[in-house]
């Protein structure tokens, strides 16, 4: 009986002995099946938030991931829908970047404190000055200057070299401009106040609203329309629009384009007003490191031809070269100012707006 006890309990022993060792083979797999799968993903994602809609951006977000391996994740909206969304989500957020048209719009996101400051040797090499956030909130990526187009059988070119002249009494009834709730023309407004002052911008923006042809209607495109069409003579409108309708596949937005000219104005003064698209890194961000390579990634100069190339924008990057059709309408000086200052002077610029009846 002894004996027999004795077997059970050593069978018993073995048993547990057995159980454990295969319970710490199986742990063991698993360990190292972790261990892959980890490795596999290890470049991970960051999610992205953009007010562009072109497939040149997209094209750029597929080549990112083929390079690192990171996959972009993208949800596009309105910009303005944006902001509010990632004020809505806080810190809950799984936005990592924001992308925006307008550096007025990437002040208003960094006053939310939807962004965070980051360093870059990258960036800084790559972005002048003037063309980021001071703290590094935010960088600029592509470039547009607002020119001034017009129709060479109306109007004498020599009677538009600045935006000033665009207020003179031989201009009445003749100037085509989108709304005061456009952001670009904000920015162009804001420009001024950071130039000449608020006086001389109220001023401006009297004469532009006393030489209005029309009432504000439509975006760029349909400025340029509205010359084609007779309604004005000349409009304030941002280059890349006029490229893409140069090289659009609707032959209507063709013809209208290759009827006007353009003029970079103040030339002789300040400068033509320049504006961005431009990216930060949310506050909120679970993906720092890949957000920051991201953005590192969208200034490298590979990336800046096919914005210069596709979408008819200016480079950011100065070692990158504007496409042909840039090119063909000459070099330029820019107002010399950083960009921050159009988000700074925002509110003052609508409010100047208003003041004198632009609607």
């Amino acid at each position: 009986m002894k004996n027999t006890w004795n077997l059970f309990c050593l069978a018993l022993i073995l048993a547990i002995l057995t159980a454990c060792g295969n319970s710490g083979e199986e742990e063991s797999t698993s360990n190292e099946s972790g261990s892959t799968d980890e490795s596999e993903e290890s470049a991970g994602e960051v999610n992205l938030y953009t007010g562009r809609h072109y497939d040149t951006d997209q094209a750029l977000y597929d080549q990112f991931t083929e390079e690192t391996g990171i996959k972009v994740n993208v949800i596009q909206g309105k910009d303005d829908e944006l902001i509010a969304r990632l004020e809505r989500e806080g810190q809950a957020s799984e936005a990592d970047v924001f992308m925006t048209a307008d550096a007025g719009r990437l002040h208003r996101a960094e006053d939310l404190e939807l962004l965070q400051s980051f360093e870059s040797d990258v960036l800084n090499e790559n972005i002048p000055e003037n063309l980021r956030e001071t703290d590094n909130q935010w960088y600029g990526l592509t470039k547009r200057a607002r020119i001034i187009a017009y129709h060479p059988d109306r109007v004498n070119p020599e009677e538009i070299q600045d935006y000033s002249d665009l207020t003179s009494e031989d201009m009445a009834g003749r100037v085509l401009i989108r709304s005061s709730d456009n952001i670009y023309n904000q920015s162009l407004v804001a420009s001024m106040i950071a130039i000449d002052g608020e006086e001389a911008a109220k001023e401006w923006a009297q004469g532009i609203v006393n030489n209005m042809a029309r009432d504000p209607e439509g975006g760029d495109r349909d400025q340029a329309k509205g010359i084609a069409s007779g309604e004005g003579d000349v409009a304030v409108m941002n280059t890349y629009y006029l490229g893409q309708m140069l090289n659009s596949e609707d032959e209507e937005e063709v013809k209208v384009a290759e009827q006007l000219e353009v003029v970079f104005p103040n030339q002789d003064t300040t400068g033509t007003h320049i504006n961005i698209s431009g990216a930060g890194i949310t506050s909120s961000s679970k993906n720092v490191e890949n957000a920051q390579k991201f953005i590192e990634f969208l200034s490298s100069e590979s990336a800046q031809e096919q914005f210069a190339e596709t979408n008819y924008e200016y480079p950011a990057n100065p070692n990158v070269e504007a496409s042909e059709l840039l090119q063909s309408w000459g070099e330029f000086k820019e107002q010399d100012i950083n960009l921050s200052e159009l988000g700074e002077n925002n509110n003052r610029a609508i409010q100047i707006m208003n003041e004198v009846g632009w609607k």
